[in-house]
């Protein structure tokens, strides 16, 4: 994990629990609590710049997020097939290391940045205002941010997005959105990928992953899709397209 944004600490007490119930609590560290605060804040300003900026050019900016191998490039592959005529699209992607993402995109003939951030484990604001000006924004109705796969530290970092994906691979636990609270209790989209693999598995159900979506107070859809089956892309990519329609009308 990276130091930049603050995950080698927390705002929230620890607790340790064993069969009888809590063993010990470390509270909040209240120095902790204000270098954090101080970090967000300067990301968040930077954050509507850069909202500013893409709703002046009329594009709506989408940030995706999931764990490691949850299939996001491989969605946005067949997102940009899919969508071909409806809406025209840009990518950001990001990673520790390599192009590897951003090559498979632009091979789609879309416009596609990739930012190498090293050890930091998540995309924040400027990474992302120094992207924007590597693309050509003319021309562009939807901004996919592909962000560094992780479930912790990029549900804590505006971009400048209009809306949070978060992506959850049936081949994962369906348990995470209890265990990471922070990415799914904020995403205004939650999609269950490689649905595909479900008649293969049986230890994943899509009813328990939504409802502990529904425990953590999110209304927002849970969907099912697959990259291997474009039919199920159609509930996602109507999403996309109401998205941009209310954005444009200032819905």
């Amino acid at each position: 994990m990276c130091v930049e944004c603050g995950c080698s600490v927390t705002a929230e007490a620890v607790r340790v629990t064993d069969t009888h119930g809590i063993y010990s609590v470390r509270p909040a560290e209240r120095h902790s609590i204000e270098v954090l605060s101080g970090i967000l804040a300067h990301n968040d300003h930077q954050a509507e710049h850069n909202r500013s900026h893409l709703e002046r050019h009329g594009i709506l900016a989408l940030n995706l997020m999931s764990a490691p191998g949850s299939g996001k490039t491989s969605l946005l592959e067949r997102t940009i097939e899919l969508a071909s005529g409806r809406f025209r699209m840009a990518v950001i992607e990001g990673d520790l290391q390599t192009e590897n993402d951003a090559r498979r995109i632009r091979a789609k003939g879309v416009q596609a940045v990739q930012i190498t951030t090293g050890e930091t484990c998540h995309l924040d604001a400027s990474m992302v205002h120094d992207a924007l000006h590597a693309l050509d924004l003319n021309g562009i109705d939807v901004l996919m941010i592909e962000n560094v796969g992780n479930l912790v530290c990029p549900a804590n970092f505006a971009l400048g997005q209009h809306a949070d994906i978060a992506l959850l691979a049936v081949t994962e636990g369906d348990d995470k959105p209890a265990k990471y609270p922070g990415m799914f209790r904020g995403a205004d989209l939650v999609m269950l990928s490689k649905t595909d693999l479900l008649g293969v598995l049986d230890d994943f159900s899509c009813a328990a992953a939504e409802r502990h979506v529904r425990e953590l107070a999110n209304p927002a859809p849970v969907i099912r899709v697959s990259s291997r089956q474009p039919a199920t892309l159609a509930p996602w990519i109507d999403w996309i397209e109401a998205r941009l329609g209310a954005l444009r009308t200032g819905a």
